[in-house]
């Protein structure tokens, strides 16, 4: 009896023991991964953050060396004699290099602003067939020059929906210009908008370009994310195009998705709800021009 009590003893004892280690094994293994996953994480925010720096300078200094060097070109008028096809010819590379830097400041400004956690948006109701329609034809002519076909087929009378027009503007505009900056001569890109079941609409612009690795887009979605961050890419930008458009389409109660392959192509899926649903963020309704917080 005595023995079959120590010999009980022991085992109890040693099942302690082994559960302890166990323990602390899976307790270290734990540790182990999640300051793994975390330098991962930390390696890449520091490369993003290198990038967008270098990226940043080489997107403010190139519109602003071309806004210097032909207004001085300008100036020099009286004695250079310049022809007036020059002068316009000057002048309209002066707006279109101010345009861009515009456009880089705003981005900037607007994803400052979103990751601060406060961002105004003017609430009103939307036709959407005739923003989509503006919002190809104002790419037409790039299109063109890039030799990309650019198609619009919407569903007729699509139901109103309720948001900030200058903002939904800027998404499809954002997502269309990124099409158009990754296909190649002779793609297409096509944008579809159809009813959703809820009385929403679904909206997809899909392009047959370069594609993207999953990976590629989880970089793409990422704030001042670069696919190719070298200072020698052929493609300008800052990197703000889709994550601007993913939150501005969540300030809107929608969601963006995105679907790509390697060498196929991109879709970009955006669906926004119907009119009578009001936006939400972290739990409040807001209608109207209000401040709105963002995660």
């Amino acid at each position: 009896m005595l023995n079959d009590a120590f010999g009980n003893n022991n085992s109890k004892s040693l099942l302690g023991e082994y559960s302890a280690l166990l323990s602390d094994a899976v307790l270290r293994h734990r540790a182990r991964t999640a300051e793994h996953s975390a330098r991962i994480e930390a390696e890449l925010l520091s490369r993003i953050k290198s990038e967008f720096i270098a990226n940043m300078s080489h997107e403010l200094r190139t519109p602003l060396n071309t806004v210097i060097g032909f207004s001085k070109l300008l100036t020099e008028h009286d004695r250079r004699q310049l022809k007036n096809d020059e002068i316009v010819q000057y002048a309209q590379l002066i707006n279109d290099a101010a345009d861009h830097l515009l456009t880089v400041i705003n981005d900037i400004l607007d994803i400052s602003k979103m990751q601060s956690g406060r961002y105004t948006l003017d609430s009103s109701e939307i036709l959407l067939n005739d923003l989509l329609t503006n919002a190809i034809a104002l790419f037409k002519l790039r299109g063109e020059e890039a030799k990309i076909i650019l198609k619009c087929d919407c569903e007729p009378d699509l139901p109103p929906i309720r948001g900030d027009k200058a903002k939904l503007h800027q998404i499809f505009s954002n997502i269309i210009s990124n099409a158009l900056k990754f296909t190649p001569a002779g793609g297409t890109i096509h944008l579809n908008a159809w009813h959703t079941q809820e009385s929403g609409v679904a909206i997809s612009i899909k392009d047959n370009g370069l594609g993207m690795s999953e990976e590629e887009v989880n970089i793409a979605l990422t704030p001042f994310g670069q696919i190719d961050g070298s200072r020698t890419r052929w493609r300008e930008g800052t990197g703000l195009g889709l994550p601007i458009a993913r939150a501005l389409t969540e300030l809107h109660g929608g969601w963006l998705d995105i679907q790509s392959k390697k060498a196929e192509g991109t879709e970009v899926k955006i669906t926004l709800p119907s009119r009578h649903v009001n936006f939400v963020t972290r739990g409040q309704q807001t209608t109207g021009r209000q401040n709105i917080p963002i995660a």
